[in-house]
């Protein structure tokens, strides 16, 4: 069970960097926005941390992804996902 968890976890640590890199945001940033050091924001992305369900929201606003896009894809199939949404977005306007 621990195991599962930590799989999991490390998945959404990983959604959360995908999706940070795609946009091109550093570390330095996210960790402004969430007012927290750029170290706590790093031991987010490894998985080091807990995120409580706040953080996690917090993240996905600045991020501009859905948190059941944090939680659910796994990395490689959320850039196209992201990426197929904003195509769709800059069509529609």
């Amino acid at each position: 069970m621990e195991d599962v968890l930590a799989l999991k976890t490390k998945n959404v640590a990983g959604n959360i960097r995908k999706i940070r890199e795609y946009r091109d945001y550093t570390q330095d940033y996210l960790a402004a926005k969430l007012k927290i050091s750029q170290n706590a924001y790093s031991k987010i992305e490894l998985g080091y941390s807990k995120l409580t369900i706040d953080r996690l929201f917090q993240v996905s606003e600045i991020l501009e992804v859905e948190v059941t896009h944090l939680l659910t894809l796994n990395p490689n199939d959320l850039i196209k996902i992201i990426a197929d949404d904003e195509h769709r977005a800059t069509a529609a306007s």
